[in-house]
């Protein structure tokens, strides 16, 4: 009941960090994956995934997935190639970095509101027009499933106490707001298109995990994980299996669900 073969998977932010260890995962339960993403692929990751490459299990685009033309396009390949996908994962998202401009990472009185409209675009307006132009056929094909990537922070405000280390060396640091409130709108777009498309067989839930492990500072690791229950962070190929889950028949009945994977955090 978890495998894949066969089915069609349409991945954003394929090129990143999670978006790597998804498409492995992917194309290991037996899926055809299509990887979109701003960026290009480079030879290393043409490399790693060569086989599936030279296989015809896969393939990439380059693609801003705010522009609902460029996603119609890719849809339009996609179902000519390979007719309409089963699978539709919308990973891509944005944050600001710790090394991001200093207003940034201020206080939240003084953030930006061009930087406010940057992370909405591409972490909210990307996963709705994509939900728009792939969603639209699986539900015509009467079968499908969503998988919206949330966030602890869309559930939980971001514990700024992480980041006092920061704040004691001389930066005025703070984690800022839109990448919550995005991650916020993201479940509750979740559970409103699985209402929606629920009658057509399109199942729709979010995967929120916690932090994952990405060789951020010592300091921040150590402020983090002692906060974390099971005292670390995830690891990318730790969200590979919920992935699947949620992809495959044996999440079946499941629909408007937000599955998280969180080591605990919000437990307390």
């Amino acid at each position: 009941m978890f495998r894949l073969v066969d089915r069609i998977a349409v991945l954003t932010g394929g090129l990143g960090q999670l978006g790597h260890t998804f498409t492995e995962a992917l194309l290991g339960a037996g899926a055809r994956v299509v990887c979109l993403d701003i960026a290009t692929p480079t030879a290393r990751k043409l490399e790693d995934f060569k086989e599936a490459l030279d296989n015809g299990r896969l393939k990439f685009f380059q693609i801003d997935i705010t522009s609902r033309k460029e996603l119609e396009k890719i849809h339009e390949s996609v179902v000519s190639t390979w007719g309409t996908p089963h699978i539709l994962v919308n990973n891509a998202a944005i944050d600001s970095p710790p090394d991001s401009p200093p207003e940034e990472n201020g206080p939240f009185e003084d953030y930006p509101a061009s930087s406010l409209d940057n992370v909405l675009n591409i972490n909210v307006k990307g996963v709705f027009t994509a939900c728009q132009v792939f969603g639209r056929s699986m539900a015509r094909a009467g079968r499908g499933s969503i998988i919206n990537l949330g966030s602890i922070y869309g559930m939980l405000s971001p514990v700024q106490d992480i980041y006092e280390f920061r704040r004691k060396n001389g930066a005025e640091f703070y984690k800022p707001a839109p990448y919550a409130i995005s991650k916020a709108g993201i479940i509750n777009l979740t559970r409103y298109l699985a209402t929606y498309w629920a009658r057509q067989g399109v199942r729709v839930n979010a995967l929120s995990p916690a932090g994952i492990f990405n060789n951020q500072p010592q300091e921040f690791l150590e402020e983090y994980c002692r906060r974390m229950p099971v005292g670390r962070m995830a690891m990318p190929e730790e969200m590979a299996g919920p992935l699947i889950f949620l992809a495959s028949d044996a999440s079946s009945y499941m629909t408007g669900a937000n599955l998280v994977v969180d080591g605990g955090w919000t437990a307390w």
